[in-house]
């Protein structure tokens, strides 16, 4: 086990599984500068370290994520500075390994875009989530870019809209999030998933990740051209020889297998 203690992002890597936690509750996890240095610091660590085979975000606190920190905010409106946190969204989102969203507390505003950036969410079933921006005099600008691919029309305008809060459960119908869960079983919800993504071989969750991102963007005929020419790389490539001979051998992959070293 490897433990990394920072003001407000702690991380801690086991069995290959790194948990980032959000550890500034006096300040409800907010987006604050500091907060979003540490994390991105523990998002590289998360890319670069071949030990990390899957990510957990998570929270200490009642709040997942406020999103912005409006003290900030409020300060530099009047220097005429701007500050965004897309690049976090966008590094999850674009990140080569799995993230899996552990919410243990409400998540409001820029929060929700840390939900949908994820690829897979669990959520405590009762925690609060919405799109609070209208009631600030913003909107949730950069976040629709992640959260609208998850839900339907009907759904973002009543949700954008209102500005009000919903329950998980909610946030699960709407696609928002993948489980929504009584909090006695978010831990194990979180554990099987972590499970099931260390027996993917580490190059084909990459891969997986990028059809997911890149085909919905792409037309037919291109997406068909594209995936074929994907199909060919990963089936002549290392981690498909290691799994065919595993499953033809009665045996784990390398990669899922502690005694190997990890890798084919």
């Amino acid at each position: 086990m490897n433990a990394e203690a920072g003001g407000k992002v702690l991380s801690r890597l086991d069995g290959g599984v790194l948990t980032v936690t959000l550890a500034d509750p006096g300040n409800r996890n907010a987006l604050s500068r500091a907060l979003t240095s540490e994390l991105v610091a523990a998002m590289t660590r998360a890319e670069e370290d071949d030990e990390v085979r899957v990510v957990v975000l998570t929270n200490e606190g009642r709040v997942f994520c406020a999103g912005a920190d409006l003290s900030e905010r409020s300060g530099e409106a009047e220097r005429g500075e701007t500050f965004a946190p897309g690049e976090i969204f966008t590094r999850i989102r674009n990140a080569t390994k799995p993230w899996v969203a552990r919410i243990a507390g409400h998540a409001v505003a820029g929060g929700m875009g840390l939900v949908a950036a994820c690829d897979i969410s669990v959520a405590v079933e009762d925690v609060k989530m919405g799109f609070t921006e209208v009631r600030v005099g913003v909107a949730p600008a950069m976040i629709s870019v992640l959260c609208l691919a998850r839900m339907t029309r009907g759904d973002a305008a009543e949700a954008f809209l209102r500005g009000s809060r919903f329950p998980a459960s909610e946030g699960a119908r709407m696609g928002l999030v993948n489980h929504a869960v009584p909090a006695a079983d978010l831990d194990a919800t979180v554990d099987a998933i972590v499970s099931d993504l260390l027996l993917g071989a580490p190059g084909a969750l990459a891969a997986a990740k990028l059809l997911i991102n890149r085909v919905p963007t792409m037309d037919f005929d291109a997406a068909m051209a594209w995936t074929a020419e994907l199909s060919a790389a990963l089936f002549e490539g290392p981690e498909a020889a290691e799994g065919m001979a595993a499953y033809l051998g009665k045996r784990k992959p390398a990669w899922a297998d502690p005694d190997s070293g990890g890798r084919p």
